[in-house]
């Protein structure tokens, strides 16, 4: 996946915001806050994004996989594709959108009704 396709799929998503910030990586959030950052890494595209505990375990022990630099070392269950060996665009899509919907519902109910979603 190209940062292009990143951005084209996150802003699928409803109700989400872009910035760049960071050193130039594409920061997507959801009520102001981040599920899904395309960047950090100089040769090969690199994504991160948020999981379950569950989900941490065993993607992180994939290749191509790893704990999120910064995210992860402070406890946050916080996955970065950084390798053409981790993960297909659609796994890759497919995860995105579920960190989406990890942030969404933690989100306080007065936000996410301001933001049209239950």
């Amino acid at each position: 996946m190209t940062y292009e396709e990143f951005n084209l799929f996150c802003a699928t998503l409803p109700s989400t915001t872009n910035v760049v910030q960071w050193g130039g990586c594409h920061v997507w959030k959801i009520g102001g806050k981040v599920f899904a950052i395309g960047g950090w890494h100089q040769d090969t595209p690199a994504f991160t994004f948020k999981v379950t505990p569950l989900g941490f375990g065993i993607l992180s022990r994939q290749p191509g996989l790893r704990p999120a630099p910064y995210l992860a070392s402070r406890g946050m269950t916080w996955i970065q594709h950084y390798e053409e060996a981790g993960l297909s665009p659609d796994e890759l899509k497919e995860l995105i959108a579920e960190s989406y919907k990890i942030v969404l519902n933690g989100l306080p109910k007065k936000t996410r009704l301001e933001l049209g979603h239950q």
